[in-house]
């Protein structure tokens, strides 16, 4: 059993940036890959940002140049760095874990990130 929590989340203006964090309850080695996934009002989550336990990333479109996606193993940690920050980019962002040989993928409880008009 593994806890993924996000933090970071918040009210930033547009142009501005933050920098969500997850922390897991246990070694992150173990993942397949890590995520992050944003839903935003009206729409289905969809994925942002993803790292492979080889390292390999991909962006959604929407947010390639302007966010990036990393980890700390030794903290167990996931990071996605977020600039020039748009009203489209308002959601909620969760982390997620694909475990391999697993369908049912971890999830963590979902941080807000606002950007007003």
């Amino acid at each position: 059993q593994v806890q993924l929590v996000e933090s970071g989340g918040g009210l930033v203006q547009p142009g501005g940036s933050l920098r969500l964090s997850c922390a897991a309850s246990g070694s992150i080695f173990r993942f397949a890959a890590m995520g992050w996934y944003r839903q935003a009002p009206e729409k289905q989550r969809e994925l942002v940002a993803r790292i492979s336990r080889g390292g390999s990333t991909n962006y959604a479109d929407s947010v390639k140049g302007r966010f990036t996606i990393s980890r700390d193993n030794a903290k167990n940690t996931l990071y996605i760095q977020m600039n020039s920050l748009k009203p489209e980019d308002t959601a909620v962002y969760y982390c997620n874990a694909e475990r391999p040989y697993s369908r049912d993928d971890y999830w963590g409880q979902g941080t807000q990130v606002t950007v007003p008009s």
